[in-house]
């Protein structure tokens, strides 16, 4: 039996926002709305979408001793999550510096702080955390020696999602063990480099697929996303909303995906919860503020769209058996 639902491995920042008419070019200076401080980063987002949508959750991160931790412990407790992985002190705790434009569009830089010292040791500390939990998601606001840390300690027969962002070349060893790797357009071709050159998405995706991942996913904002499997590649229709901000948004898809992965969804139906999800949490300011709770996401969607709809050699949706170890080998 399992104890949690979703182990969150990662980062937590405190997101500084200022919204703006447009974004500044190089050398220009534009003025922009009050600053306002919210609890964010990619790990600490993952933990409280989950949570919000009913997930048992824990989350094994770092923060500095300072305000803005004080500020990401009360939000993860407040969501319902686990912090007994969430380590205190050392250095200040990570900031995200975020510009939001009148369409909802952001543009993030991140100081890492705490963050780029969550080390392997840390991990290895951590083991009964991995030995508990049903599924475990990461991403690359961390070192990357951490993840790759995270890889071996994972339990027979959990799940492991990434979602490498910001992304970088990945080594075989983590590609393989990703059951999927989730990416957005950018995220795909930073990854993919040269190869992604003049391809559709669909091409991205099964190119992303050849180089070792167990499934793939690509998120395409308001065009949806994209399953890739050994079966095909099924797209994944959006949800139609009227968008505030999508700060955060990403990190809401995942954390959707990655739960209904461990419930024992199938790849391709996660997806289509996912994506209801991430729609419910662009329609409010924010990245943690906005993540939705399963009530809101029914309210706001309705039921969970069924027409994903198949590319040639398409996906049954079908996964593996629940219980089988989910580790691959390495290229």
């Amino acid at each position: 039996m399992y104890d949690y639902d979703l182990l969150v491995v990662g980062s937590a920042n405190a997101d500084l926002v200022v919204g703006v008419e447009r974004r500044p070019a190089a050398g220009e200076t534009v003025l922009g709305s009050d600053l306002t401080v919210h609890p964010g980063g990619k790990g600490a987002n993952q933990a409280v979408a989950a949570a919000r949508l009913g997930a048992r959750t824990a989350l094994l991160a770092r923060v500095g001793d300072d305000a803005n931790g004080r500020m990401l412990l009360d939000s993860q407790r407040a969501a319902g999550v686990d912090t007994v992985g969430v380590l205190v002190g050392g250095v200040p705790t990570g900031v995200a510096l975020i510009t939001v434009d009148p369409s909802g569009d952001n543009s993030i830089v991140v100081s890492p702080g705490a963050n780029a010292r969550l080390t392997p040791p840390d991990v290895r500390v951590a083991a009964s955390l991995f030995q508990a939990s049903r599924v475990v998601s990461t991403q690359l606001e961390i070192p990357l020696e951490t993840v790759m840390e995270v890889v071996r300690n994972l339990a027979d027969g959990s799940r492991f999602v990434l979602n490498p962002s910001p992304p970088r070349p990945l080594p075989s060893e983590l590609l393989a063990a990703c059951d999927p790797l989730i990416v957005n357009e950018h995220e795909a071709k930073v990854i993919l480099g040269e190869s992604a050159v003049g391809d559709a998405p669909e091409g991205w995706a099964r190119i992303l697929l050849a180089k070792g991942p167990r499934s793939v996913v690509v998120t395409l904002g308001a065009d949806g996303a994209l399953v890739a499997t050994a079966e095909g590649v099924t797209r994944i229709p959006s949800v139609k909303v009227d968008a505030v901000d999508t700060t955060g948004a990403g990190d809401a898809f995942t954390a959707a995906l990655a739960w209904q992965l461990g419930a024992g969804a199938s790849l391709t139906e996660a997806a289509a919860y996912a994506a209801r999800v991430g729609a419910a949490a662009v329609t409010k300011p924010g990245a943690q503020e906005s993540f939705p709770t399963a009530a809101e996401v029914e309210a706001l969607c309705g039921a969970v769209p069924g027409n994903a709809r198949r590319m040639p050699g398409g996906d049954d949706g079908s996964q593996r058996p629940a219980g089988e170890s989910l580790r691959g080998e390495s290229l």
